[in-house]
C-alpha cells in the first residue's frame, strides 16, 4: 500500500461521517489499555468492554485509554457515544491516511500525527497513525498496532517520575507528543549519519550501488518531511490554543517541543540539499570518469593515426615503391614507426595531456 496517498476506494460516494477503514489491517483483534491515576494511586489494566471505561470520564482522576487496532469501527462507534465525539473526528480515526493536524471542539480537542520507525536492514521508514482525544479528565489515544515508543512515559506514571503524576491529562498528552518528537530526531541523526558517511563513498568509488543508497535515502527524507512539516504546524496552533483543557503551565513545554520539531524540519531540510549535493558529486565523477576513458582513447587514436597512414602507404600494391627492394626496409619502417610515436608521446606529456 502507498505511503504518500492511502487508497480511499472503498470510501468513495460513501456519506460524510460514515465510519470505514482505510488502511492495513496490523493486528486480529482491537485491545483496550487504560491507566488511571492521581498521586495517590495507579489502576492499570487492559478492558473487555469499552463500556467498562466510560465511567471513568466522569472521575477526578487522570484517565489514559489507549486503543490498539483500528480496524474494528463498531469499537470506534461505542467509543464515540460513550466520550461524546463527532462522527467526522471518528471518520478520520479509521482513515490512516490523515494528514497531521489539530481540531479544537470545545470539550476536547483532536489531533493526529505518525508515529515512526526507521529499519536499518531494510532502509525504510515504518509508519502508523496515532489519533488522540484531549478531554477536561480523559486522554484517548487510538494506535494501529501494539508500540513501545509509550512504554517510557508508561514508566513514569508507574514510578512516579518527574511530574507526570502531580499535573493534569493536558500534560500527559504533551508528554506523549515529545516521545513522538524525541523519535522523530533519533531516526533522523541515525539517516544523517549514514548520509554524511556516504559522502566519503562517492568520492573514492560512485558505484550503481551508492547511486541506490543516495536514491533511497532521498525517497525516506521525503517522507519524513511530509509527515513532519504538518506535525509542526499543528504544535505550533496547539502552543497558541485558548483553551481551558490547556493549563498555562503546560504552555512553555509546548513551546520547548515546538522547538525541537521546528529543528527537526530544519535537519531534514539540510540533509535533503545535502542528498542532492551527494547526486551531483556522483554524476560529476562519473563524468569526470567517463571524460579519463576518453582521453586515453583519443590518445591512442591520436598516435596511431600517422603510424596507419605510414603502414597505408607501404601497403600499396605498386610495382615501383621506394624502399622496397632496400635489404633493411622493415628495420627502417618500424624505426619510423616508433620514433613517430615516441614523439607524439613526449609532445603531449609536454602539453599536460597525459
Amino acid at each position: 500500500m502507498a505511503r504518500f496517498l492511502k487508497n480511499k476506494e472503498a470510501s468513495m460516494g460513501k456519506s460524510p461521517g460514515e465510519l470505514i477503514f482505510i488502511g492495513e489491517q496490523k493486528i486480529d483483534e482491537s485491545r483496550i489499555q487504560i491507566l488511571d491515576y492521581d498521586q495517590e494511586h495507579l489502576d492499570e489494566k487492559f478492558l473487555n468492554d469499552i463500556k467498562d471505561g466510560i465511567p471513568y470520564k466522569d472521575t477526578a482522576t487522570v484517565t489514559w485509554l489507549n486503543v490498539y487496532g483500528l480496524h474494528d469501527t463498531e469499537l470506534l462507534k461505542a467509543i464515540g457515544q460513550g466520550f461524546g465525539l463527532h462522527s467526522l473526528v471518528l471518520e478520520d480515526i479509521s482513515n490512516t491516511g490523515q494528514r497531521p493536524k489539530m481540531e479544537d471542539y470545545d470539550d476536547y480537542i483532536y489531533f493526529v500525527l505518525k508515529m515512526m520507525r526507521y529499519d536499518e536492514d531494510e532502509g525504510r521508514i515504518h509508519s502508523e497513525q496515532l489519533s488522540m482525544i484531549l478531554g477536561e479528565t480523559f486522554l484517548i489515544t487510538f494506535q494501529e498496532q501494539p508500540a513501545d515508543v509509550f512504554e517510557p512515559v508508561r514508566k513514569r506514571i508507574r514510578n512516579q517520575k518527574g511530574r507526570i503524576r502531580k499535573v493534569g491529562i493536558d500534560y500527559l498528552a504533551y508528554a506523549l507528543l515529545d516521545t513522538i518528537v524525541d523519535n522523530y530526531n533519533f531516526i533522523i541523526e541515525r539517516m544523517g549519519e549514514q548520509i554524511e558517511d556516504i559522502e566519503d563513498e562517492i568520492l573514492d568509488n560512485p558505484t550503481k550501488d551508492v547511486l541506490t543508497r543516495i536514491n533511497n535515502y532521498k525517497r525516506e527524507m521525503n517522507y519524513l518531511r511530509k509527515t513532519i512539516r504538518p506535525a509542526k504546524e499543528f504544535i505550533l496552533q496547539l502552543s497558541r490554543l485558548e483553551s481551558d483543557l490547556i493549563q498555562e503551565q503546560t504552555i512553555p513545554f509546548l513551546k520547548d517541543l515546538l522547538d525541537l520539531v521546528s529543528q527537526a524540519v530544519e535537519v531534514i531540510d539540510t540533509y535533503r540539499e545535502m542528498l542532492s549535493d551527494h547526486l551531483n558529486i556522483y554524476n560529476t565523477g562519473i563524468g569526470n570518469k567517463l571524460n579519463e576513458i576518453m582521453k586515453v582513447l583519443t590518445i591512442f587514436s591520436a598516435i596511431f593515426i600517422p603510424l596507419t597512414f605510414i603502414a597505408g602507404i607501404y601497403g600499396t600494391n605498386f610495382e615501383y615503391l621506394p624502399e622496397l627492394h632496400f635489404r633493411y626496409s622493415y628495420f627502417v619502417f618500424w624505426g619510423v614507426m616508433l620514433a613517430v610515436a615516441l614523439v607524439m608521446v613526449r609532445f603531449f606529456k609536454r602539453r599536460n595531456w597525459l
